[in-house]
């Protein structure tokens, strides 16, 4: 199929624009990204009704099926997030839920406490963004509604640790890819004087909007700092109307999916199947990376195995053990049978509304990549530029880039070999801040993004509503990334580390005695 080049054409952004635009404005989802899609298939057959029929078609069988056979990565996903769905729901009849909250109440006395729980669960579950997102919110929501916790700041707290986690530990799905991207630039330009793994060790405190965003999280938690559209959900949780999610309110989980809780249930009834979700796909992931290694003839090491491991098998092979643990809990009960069938359709069915979204989400990805947004930005940063300008530019350039694509992937393959390219040809010293600005800006325009995919499954982690999560998120990312801005702009001029941390650590301060004062100011909160 022939389509119409659009690389060097601003056109090439529409689809992407009327998106997130629409998506904002209307608060539809899955109608903002039709229209999206829509428009960018006419634009890529120059508008022939045959040729872009014949386009989606393929578009749609893509999702499903890819090269013949089944599409494992997109099914792997939706398969797991099938299966946590229903979990979720057997730890809720078990009782688990119910009794890992009235646990927690015991020792954990504030809201402070419930906040900082999922904070620190968040950061130190930092294998994947999507496992991240998903199982922290599982274990954390029983106990942040407990302390009427609104679930749009849940989605904050779930979506600013796993991503900002996932890109700075070499030991996460994350960082292998991005360890392998970057091992080919050194290559590439000659560089030599760090190895891959070192180099990425290099760049972590580099990658200020990772780094402030984690330290934002717990400020937020800590100091109760509701700026915008959170401070309403959190007024609302805490007068118990409702939990801060204007589609799916209510007190609990139990509520929400109309599943009656059993008084027999413990706290092991939802740590166990967690733990065993956990162990299993952590298992998976070496093993199915140490079995890749294998196969190329390589040694094995933890790094090469989470470089090569499978990370959608791992997440469904994790999600099904954890479930059969579930299933085990509730029968030892002597639940009855029909009732526990009941309930796995509930849960699976709960997911289905988030599954729809992210197949939207993944078919204008794909009109975006045809259209070829990524590379006319990429050029937007080409030029005679001053070389102190760089990191901040494409700290910037990487944002937009990840907000309109809806993928920090997408743009990692993209913007650093654009990065290394740029760093030999003005200054070589400038590589690693260069490409950790990249990685900086990938984070907070993916965070920004309401097509993200990690943005949509942080929202569904948390049982919030989409686009709630994406403008109560938003001035904290705002923030965080000024942040950021003014630390790379310092690290430019300067070449110092510790300056332009400095320089940032000054700015978050600011910044967070600005959010104070916003908090405390009276104004309309409902």
């Amino acid at each position: 199929m022939n389509l119409v080049d659009f690389s060097a054409s601003s056109l090439s952004v529409l689809p992407a624009i009327l998106a997130l635009g629409l998506a904002i404005v209307t608060r539809r989802v899955l109608l903002s990204l039709g229209l999206g899609i829509l428009s960018g298939a006419l634009l890529l057959n120059d508008f022939s009704l045959s040729a872009t029929t014949y386009y989606l078609t393929g578009l749609v069988k893509g999702l499903f099926i890819d090269d013949g056979s089944i599409n494992s990565w997109n099914m792997s996903i939706v398969a797991f997030l099938v299966l946590l769905g229903s979990l979720t729901a057997l730890i809720t009849l078990s009782g688990g839920t119910r009794a890992f909250a009235e646990w927690a109440q015991t020792r954990i006395k504030s809201k402070r406490g419930a906040k900082l729980l999922a904070a620190f669960l968040g950061v130190f579950i930092f294998v994947d963004d999507y496992f991240n997102s998903l199982a922290v919110g599982a274990i954390s929501r029983p106990v942040t509604d407990r302390f009427h916790v609104s679930r749009a700041k849940l989605a904050y707290i779930l979506d600013s640790t796993a991503a900002p986690m996932c890109v700075i530990m070499p030991a996460s799905s994350w960082g292998a890819y991005i360890i392998t991207v970057v091992g080919g630039i050194l290559v590439s330009h000659g560089v030599t004087d760090y190895s891959p793994l070192s180099a990425f060790v290099h760049m972590i405190p580099m990658n200020f909007y990772a780094i402030f965003a984690l330290l934002m999280v717990f400020a937020v938690a800590w100091f109760q700092m509701d700026v915008g559209p959170m401070r309403r959900f959190e007024y609302q949780a805490s007068t118990g109307s409702r939990l801060g999610d204007d589609e799916n309110s209510g007190p609990s989980l139990d509520d929400e999916l109309g599943i009656e809780e059993s008084e027999k249930g413990s706290v092991a009834d939802l740590v166990v199947p967690i733990v065993v979700l956990i162990v299993a796909t952590m298992s998976w992931m070496v093993y199915s990376g140490a079995q890749a290694l294998e196969v190329n003839g390589k040694a094995f090491s933890i790094l090469g195995a989470f470089e090569n491991t499978d990370v959608g098998m791992s997440l469904l092979y994790g999600s099904a053990m954890g479930l059969l643990s579930a299933l085990i809990t509730v029968f030892k009960q002597r639940i009855p049978v029909p009732e526990v069938g009941q309930t796995v359709w509930i849960g699976a069915k709960s997911m289905f509304g988030a599954i729809l979204i992210l197949l939207f989400a993944w078919t204008i990805g794909s009109v975006i990549g045809d259209m070829a947004t990524g590379k006319f930005l990429s050029t937007l940063i080409q030029g005679n530029l001053s070389p102190q300008l760089l990191p901040v530019l494409l700290f910037l350039l990487s944002a937009a880039m990840a907000f309109s694509t809806g993928t920090s992937w997408g743009t990692f393959g993209i913007m650093l070999p654009i990065a290394g390219d740029l760093s030999a040809a003005t200054d070589i010293a400038l590589m690693l801040p260069m490409l950790s600005a990249v990685l900086a800006g990938a984070v907070f325009g993916d965070h920004c993004s309401p097509i993200s995919d990690t943005t949509i499954l942080s929202a569904t982690g948390a049982r919030c509503g989409h686009i709630d999560h994406v403008s109560t998120q938003l001035p904290y990312a705002l923030a965080v990334a000024l942040v950021a801005g003014i630390s790379y702009l310092v690290l430019g001029f300067t070449d110092s580390l510790s300056i332009s941390l400095l320089a940032g650590f000054c700015a978050f301060a600011l910044v967070c005695m600005f959010f104070g004062w916003l908090s405390r100011r009276p104004g309309k909160l409902a």
